[in-house]
This record gives structure tokens, C-alpha cells and sequence, in this order.
């Protein structure tokens, strides 16, 4: 790291609203930890801003001292994008404030809000817009590479629906995004990544959704696994948004103790339509095989939106890996497998099924240029600390490949940051695209810490 004076951080210090947080400060451990354990950095600086004003200081300080930059949102980034060591971490979770306009049925969030900040404030009305399967998710990164949740199928990923951005740029630029003010820019916020700047708000159109929709989890025997993938049902109503999860049972009071340890595979899911028809609806995907445990019941949107948070605790070591597919068939014949070889019992594969109103938007209108695909994997392969981490970490990489080694993948669930793996991220005109706006906003690169997008 270059040597700072004094005087420089000082100044620092003064011309901000938020904090300035440095090693050895009180608050310095707890204001570099992420919810990846597999990442434990030192910065050289945290900035917790308070509002615009601070993220423009942070953003050309950075700049004119030559420090590498991190933005953080709510902290998940799989690969550790949101710390660095010996640089300067500008921290948005302060900035969490989220305005509904009922009217307009929008709604505008600051990039430190999570997702269960939003859902609050839009449940309120009735409204919902595509957010994040864990609650503390934060909405910026989520929504940066995609967006792939409960509503997918129903309402597009999130980036779908954002209209609106405000965002400081690495020449400290703060410009209003839309579809009449840098369409361009618009385009590559859709799905790009954080490539281009400091989101500092989004602006998302919302749909009727709730208070109460028909959702849950049914589990299966582990042994079934095979009989459920040939079997799920390939059709669904838009209204539906299901995930085959092929895991090993928690000791939780839902499950009987025989079955505790024990390879398992839940299915979930929600029915976003009229809860009265979601019995109905769900009942085709909850006779798959003999039933362990049926949870499916009509419940709050809000409800459904935490359910998996004591799944996925802050510090755990998580690695992701993901790929596109169109077979189940294929999925049978590679993932068993892989599911019987399964590291640990946090390890666990996730099949979400896409299409509906996600595949209706054309290839090019986003940055997020996979609209063509039934399924995606998710590998969650995760250690409860070191020990366990590196055989974690292969496994997953082995699963993706038994699948398809040269698949298309989701940035959100990518868990390093190789460039061959974000090149695999996008078709070659979206991404030699994404390269042309990245020259216009970011030519120096400033912001890389993310799937990053290099210039030529």
C-alpha cells in the first residue's frame, strides 16, 4: 500500500459524514468481517458512508492515492469482493433507506439496504419485486449480476426491473441512469456486474404480490434423487418458482430423528398467484416419491423470503459454482453422482427451474444474456472452517464439470474471480459489448473488484 500521512487521512476524516475506520480502531475487526468466513482481509480503510456525498470523497480518494477499491453492499459477495487487503473499502450499509411510491407501484432503495429491508417497506402495499433467496442478501450486487429469486418466473430477475440508478463514476461523476439518460449504461447495470461505478440507489417497478402467498418445502428420501430429477414436473404455471435441493437433513424438529444426517432432497417453492389455487398448483411437485415431511401452507410473503436464512449463517467458508442446463435427464445421469460424493453435510446442489418471464425478454435487452435455459445449478459447497474447505471447494468445481465443464455461468454464483469464468458468464457480443461501456465510464479499471469486465 502507498504511505499515507497523517494529515491526508485526517483531512479524510474531516470531509466525511460517515466513518473512517482504521486498524487498531475499536470497531475495525467487526467493520472488516464479510458473511464469508473464506475471506479474512485487512484493509488499510473503511469508509461506512452516510450518504452520496461520502461515496464521491471515498471514490476519488481511492483514485488520486492509487488504492484498490471495494465496494460493499450487504456484504455476500461468494468470491470476497466487498474486503481487500492494504486498500480502501467503501461500505454502502449505512446507506439503507427504501421509499415506496404505491401510485406508481415503484419503489427506490438505497445500495445498503438488504432484501428484508425491502420487503418490509413494499409489503406494505401489497407489492413485491424479484429479490434474494436469503433476506440479509444485499439488494446492489444481487441486482448488479441478475437477480434470480422466489419471483423469477412470475415477474423476471430483478434486473429486469430496474428502471432507475443513481451512480458516482470513477472520474466522480454522479449520474441519473435510465432508459432516457445513458440507455448504454442502463443496459450493463442490467446484469454487468459492478463493473462501472458506485450504484448508490435503484429504482425497481413492483408487482401485486402477496401479503400471503402458497409456499414451503416437501422432502424426500436422498435415495429418491434420481426418481425426482426424472420425474419433476417440466411445465409450470409463471405464478410458480420451484428449486430441487439435494442436501443432508438438519437436525431441525420438522424432520423426524431417524432421518437426521441423512442425504435428503427438499423441494421448494412458492405460488405467487391466488393462495386459494396454490394447493393445486404446488400438489403435481409434492408426490415426486414417498414424503418425508409436506411444509407447503399458505404463509406471508415476508415469511417466505426468511425462510432459508438459518440455512445460510454469517462466517461459514462458501464456495459457489453454477451452471445453465436444459435436461433433468442430464442432471440425473451427472449430479447423482456427485450428490452421493458430497464433502460435508453443509455441501448441498441446487436446481432452480428458470423460463416463464425471465425467457420472454429478449437476449439483448440485458446484460444478463441467458434467457434461453430451463434449469440452473448452483453448487453451494460450503466448510465450517478451513479444514474442510479445500475438499469443499474441488467437489464443486467437479459437479459443475460432471454437468457441462463449458456451460454458461451466473455471476451471482461464481465463487472466484478467473477470467475465463466471467468470459463464460456472457455470450461474446454481450460481453465485447459490456467491454465498450466499461471503456466509456471505467477506462482505468478502478473498479475491479468484482466479475471484472477488462478493457482492451
Amino acid at each position: 500500500m502507498n504511505t499515507i500521512g497523517e494529515a491526508t487521512l485526517g483531512e479524510l476524516a474531516q470531509s466525511l459524514r460517515g466513518d473512517l475506520i482504521r486498524p487498531g480502531d475499536e470497531a475495525y475487526d467487526e467493520a472488516r468481517s464479510i458473511w464469508n468466513g473464506a475471506h479474512d482481509k485487512r484493509p488499510a480503510l473503511i469508509v461506512r458512508c452516510h450518504g452520496v456525498a461520502d461515496v464521491l470523497r471515498t471514490v476519488e480518494f481511492a483514485r488520486s492515492e492509487g488504492l484498490p477499491l471495494a465496494v460493499r453492499g450487504g456484504g455476500h459477495s461468494i468470491p470476497g469482493f466487498s474486503t481487500v487487503d492494504n486498500g480502501v473499502v467503501l461500505d454502502l450499509s449505512p446507506m439503507n433507506a427504501v421509499r415506496v411510491d404505491p401510485g406508481r407501484q415503484t419503489v427506490t432503495a438505497q445500495a445498503g439496504a438488504l432484501w428484508r429491508d425491502v420487503d418490509a417497506e413494499t409489503q406494505a402495499f401489497g407489492l413485491a419485486v424479484t429479490g434474494g433467496l436469503v433476506s440479509s442478501t444485499g439488494i446492489a450486487g444481487f441486482t448488479l449480476g441478475g437477480g434470480i429469486g422466489w419471483l423469477v418466473r412470475r415477474c423476471g430477475l430483478t434486473c429486469d426491473n430496474l428502471i432507475a440508478a443513481d451512480i458516482v463514476t470513477a472520474d466522480g461523476q454522479y449520474l441519473r441512469v435510465s432508459a432516457d439518460e445513458r440507455p448504454d449504461l442502463l443496459w450493463a447495470l442490467r446484469g454487468g456486474g459492478g463493473n462501472f461505478g458506485v450504484v448508490t440507489s435503484f429504482e425497481f417497478r413492483l408487482h401485486e404480490v402477496g401479503p400471503t402467498v402458497f409456499a414451503g418445502l416437501v422432502f424426500y428420501p436422498g435415495e429418491h434423487a434420481e426418481r425426482i430429477l426424472r420425474t419433476f414436473p417440466r411445465q409450470a404455471p409463471d405464478e410458480l418458482s420451484m428449486v430441487i435441493n439435494m442436501t443432508t437433513a438438519p437436525p431441525a424438529p420438522f424432520l423426524p430423528a431417524e432421518v437426521h444426517g441423512k442425504p435428503i432432497v427438499a423441494v421448494v417453492g412458492m405460488w405467487s398467484g391466488r393462495p386459494e389455487d396454490g394447493d393445486a398448483a404446488t400438489r403435481p411437485f409434492r408426490n415426486l416419491a414417498p414424503v418425508i415431511t409436506d411444509l407447503f401452507a399458505p404463509m406471508p410473503y415476508t415469511a417466505m423470503q426468511t425462510l432459508l436464512d438459518p440455512l445460510f449463517p454469517r462466517g461459514m467458508w462458501n464456495y459457489f459454482r453454477s451452471a445453465f442446463f436444459d435436461s433433468l435427464d442430464d442432471a440425473a445421469d451427472s449430479l447423482v453422482p456427485e450428490y452421493a460424493a458430497v464433502p460435508n453435510p453443509l455441501s448441498e446442489l441446487h436446481i432452480h427451474h428458470l423460463g416463464g418471464a425471465m425467457s420472454r425478454i429478449a437476449g439483448d435487452a440485458t446484460a444478463f444474456a441467458t434467457r434461453d435455459r430451463e434449469y440452473l445449478l448452483n453448487v453451494v459447497a460450503r466448510a465450517a472452517d478451513a479444514d474442510g474447505y479445500p475438499a469443499a471447494v474441488s467437489w464443486a468445481r467437479a459437479a459443475t464439470d460432471a454437468l457441462s465443464s463449458d456451460a454458461t455461468t451466473y455471476v451471482n454464483f461464481t465463487g472466484e474471480a478467473s477470467e475465463d469464468r466471467v468470459r463464460a458468464s456472457y455470450p461474446k457480443a454481450t460481453y465485447d459489448r459490456l467491454v465498450s461501456v466499461k471503456e466509456s465510464y471505467d477506462p482505468s479499471n478502478l473498479f475491479r473488484l468484482n466479475q471484472n469486465i477488462k478493457t482492451n
